[in-house]
């Protein structure tokens, strides 16, 4: 697939604060997380990729043009900003309808596209009421309804869940997937790790600045070789699926929680999950649960880090 967003040797600096360092990366279509703790670089690097501020070194192009004093790509961009920038006297619907006819649209055009946004964030009532009298949820779901009433090819969005509910997060996160079976491009950053995991496994982890690693979230767990894999197992007889384990020359070590959860350390887990179903059937063992706890986002980021 070719990128939708390239970036090349991009940084940007604040008087003596490095806010972004020498950042390459390709951003294919679909959903890609962009995460980090705050501070990281994270809406620097939205804002340079949106047009919003010039780098001090670098380019970032949209599907093969400049972003950068480049106005005809806005209407192909949907932003939805982390900090609040309202017309707080507006009403949400005029607020739409003012965003949309800075995109060029008709009157009529205009009016449908905002009934269809404030219907898709569940606004519908709200949308005669002043911003100045929104909740936080509200401010935010108004946020994202003009980020998107344009239909914009690319997507991105700065903390977008933060202030819903967990009702109006489930929403949201359905509405970034639905964008992506529809072929768009959805860049979404957060410093929530989970929220990013519900959404997709392609990652960008930004630390200090810097990109410390990028692309599917297993991928790059299983490259991390200094940190030994764990594995979670609920089963019949835990006991003796242990002695048989601590015999493989892969394992490393084997601990039992109180509720019976056992946690095998591996250093080659695809030669232990090659095993383990014959262990089980050899042994007549149930299994009742399997994971691991240390293959998501949280686990990877700390251990990156971390070294």
């Amino acid at each position: 697939m070719s990128a939708v967003i390239s970036v090349e040797k991009l940084s940007k600096w604040y008087g003596n604060v490095l806010g972004l360092s020498d950042v390459t990366l390709d951003i294919e279509a679909g959903i890609t997380g962009i995460l980090g703790p705050n501070g990281a670089g994270k809406s620097t690097f939205l804002k340079l990729i949106t047009g919003q501020i010039k780098s001090n070194i670098g380019t970032v192009r949209l599907q093969g043009e400049t972003v950068w004093n480049n106005p005809s790509l806005f209407a192909r961009i949907g932003f939805c900003p982390e900090q609040d920038a309202f017309f707080e006297e507006l009403s949400g619907k005029c607020f739409l309808l003012h965003m949309l006819k800075l995109s060029g649209f008709s009157g009529e055009e205009c009016e449908r596209r905002a009934v269809r946004a404030l219907e898709t964030v569940d606004l519908t009532g709200a949308g005669g009421r002043v911003i100045r009298s929104y909740s936080r949820g509200m401010r935010q779901r108004i946020k994202i309804a003009q980020s998107i009433a344009h239909d914009p090819d690319v997507l991105i969005m700065d903390e977008p869940l933060n202030g819903l509910d967990p009702l109006g997060r489930r929403k949201i996160i359905r509405l970034i997937k639905e964008f992506k079976s529809e072929g768009r491009t959805v860049i979404v950053s957060s410093h929530v790790l989970p929220e990013i995991e519900a959404m997709t496994n392609q990652i960008v982890l930004i630390h200090q600045g810097k990109i410390f690693a990028q692309g599917d979230i297993h991928y790059i767990r299983d490259l991390i070789e200094s940190h030994p894999h764990m594995i979670s197992i609920k089963c019949s007889r835990p006991r003796l699926l242990a002695a048989r384990f601590i015999e493989e020359k892969d394992v490393i070590d084997v601990r039992f929680h109180e509720d019976g959860e056992m946690i095998v350390e591996t250093n080659d887990r695809d030669s232990f999950f090659g095993r383990l179903p014959s262990l089980l059937l050899k042994n007549d063992i149930d299994i009742h649960e399997i994971s691991s706890p240390d293959d998501n986002l949280q686990a990877v980021f700390d251990y990156l880090i971390g070294s």
